[in-house]
């Protein structure tokens, strides 16, 4: 393992990309403290002060760790990256559910540059739902910034937090929130990483997001455990490390676990070649859903709360439809386990298509021992996956209610709950993101090594010079792009000193 890693730098494309990945993180981090134009950042600092000082760390709402999710801590600070990637994994998610349930858009996915369409469309969807979030969050932020999450309170800091009129302010923001440097500015880095980086951009942005919280949350757990928990909060903080040992190895054990069907192609006699005759295996994994069924429960569980705090404007039916979905309440979580349920077999229902995989097994030769080609092998599949989903989605509730769970233990210990802040990556949507953005960098830094292994045996041939010129030209363009982003970067690094030292002194 640890020659494999040291590998990764002796190979030069795959140092090129690492290093662009690098690099482009410090620009997502560093785009999340960029605050609005038109917010005075001088009432946000006196206000996170204020709250330091309280020693709030946040209500623990799991809508509110989400947000963190995928704003990376901008919407607490602002920025002009405070809608996060959210925008566009909404219209992604759109457009897949789109393209399974409309046959215009599924017949076009399979055509030659369908991709590409469906991607413009995406990104059309994007642009448009960020409009609507950023137009949102401005009216939102000049109006009563204290309903915002995590801003519980900032009416009492003195000074304003909108120093502009309402109309200068409105349209400034959704144009930097969604079109100059917010939305789209995040959506073409993660593009870029996809393509230059080592794993999916969007995902890698995402991990980095939830990453960034940690320090955040290791401090928060040493002030509640060690320092304020005695003897019995330490050693409940080293049982909790074995436990997060142990639920990312079941985590990634399950998430890569899968039923291998066997399929059996036929032989067959092309000119006076045999082909055919081998055996291969269709994986059928047990989490098929992945995160989604977790996105989409939490994602409806909140917007009833959120509604009613909106219009009702502090009812009593409000405050009780509150209490009812909140993350304290078991109904919430009985709400959720069976939405888990019901999205986990619809995601599988719609991007699983038993009669398509049995067609194309028909035509190509191939069939399950066992098992007639056609019809049969359809249901075959269905059945198989349908148990399959049943096991993935209990998997998925559990990780689901294990950071509730987690955060109750302590009760009986030090007398209080852990916050939601420790306890997200123990469980929920966290833990199964990182996990797999992790696993899917690794495949393909495992992919590039095995490459160059490969490239390896053939350079000992003897027409070699002509390729091996174009490696080192296009080896060559890759270090002067690097060089001018590590520049660019720098000088971003060094105004931001700058800023900072001016801002305080």
């Amino acid at each position: 393992m640890i020659s494999a890693f040291a590998n990764t730098w002796k190979v030069a494309e795959l140092r090129e990309r690492i290093i662009f990945t690098l690099m482009m993180i410090v620009v997502v981090r560093l785009g999340v403290y960029i605050t609005m134009p038109g917010i005075d950042s001088n009432v946000i600092d006196a206000f996170t002060t204020a709250q330091k000082a309280k020693g709030s760390d946040g209500d623990g709402n799991i809508l509110n760790t989400m947000i963190t999710i995928f704003s990376g801590g901008g919407l607490q600070q602002l920025g002009i990256f405070a809608l996060g990637i959210m925008p566009y994994i909404s219209a992604s998610i759109l457009m897949q559910l789109m393209t399974a349930v409309v046959p215009k858009l599924s017949r076009l996915s399979k055509e030659d540059g369908g991709r590409q369409k469906i991607n413009q469309y995406t990104r059309f969807i994007t642009i448009l739902i960020a409009v609507i979030q950023g137009g949102f969050l401005a009216n939102q932020v000049y109006s009563s910034p204290q309903s915002l999450p995590f801003f519980s309170g900032i009416q009492d800091v003195p000074g304003n937090l909108v120093a502009v009129n309402y109309t200068w302010f409105t349209f400034v923001s959704i144009f930097t929130l969604t079109i100059v440097t917010g939305t789209l500015l995040l959506m073409w880095i993660g593009d870029q990483m996809t393509e230059n980086g080592i794993g999916n951009g969007t995902s890698i942005i995402i991990t980095i997001n939830i990453i960034s919280s940690l320090p955040s949350a290791l401090a928060i757990l040493w002030n509640t455990l060690i320092i304020n928990g005695g003897t019995g909060g330490a050693i409940f903080a080293v049982g909790l490390f074995a436990f997060l040992i142990f639920i990312v190895a079941a985590t990634i054990a399950l998430t890569q676990g899968a039923r291998r069907i066997a399929i059996q192609y036929a032989k067959r006699t092309q000119g006076r070649k045999q082909t055919g005759g081998t055996t291969q295996y269709l994986p059928l994994k047990i989490n098929y859903a992945n995160v989604m069924p977790i996105i989409f429960a939490t994602a409806i569980l909140g917007i009833p709360t959120a509604l009613a705090q909106m219009i009702s404007g502090g009812a009593s039916w409000a405050v009780t439809l509150g209490e009812i979905f909140s993350p304290v309440n078991i109904w919430y979580y009985l709400i959720a386990g069976a939405m888990i349920f019901f999205f986990a077999y619809f995601w599988v229902a719609t991007m699983f298509n038993p009669s398509e995989i049995s067609e194309n097994l028909k035509r190509s030769g191939g069939y399950i021992p066992g098992i007639r080609p056609g019809q049969p092998t359809a249901k075959f599949l269905d059945f198989t996956m349908t148990r399959l989903t049943f096991a993935g989605a209990i998997f998925l509730t559990i990780i689901f209610v294990l950071p509730y769970i987690i955060s109750q233990i302590p009760i009986g210990i030090i007398g209080q709950p852990l916050n939601q802040a420790v306890t997200q990556f123990f469980g929920g949507t966290s833990l199964l993101i990182m996990v797999g953005v992790i696993l899917d960098m690794m495949r393909q830094v495992e992919t590039h090594l095995l490459q160059k292994n490969y490239d390896g045996f053939l350079r000992k041939g003897k027409i070699k010079g002509r390729q091996e010129r174009k490696q080192l030209n296009a080896s060559n363009q890759k270090s002067t792009k690097t060089i001018y982003l590590l520049a660019v970067i720098a000088i971003l690094f060094i105004l931001g000193i700058v800023a900072l030292t001016v801002k305080n002194g």
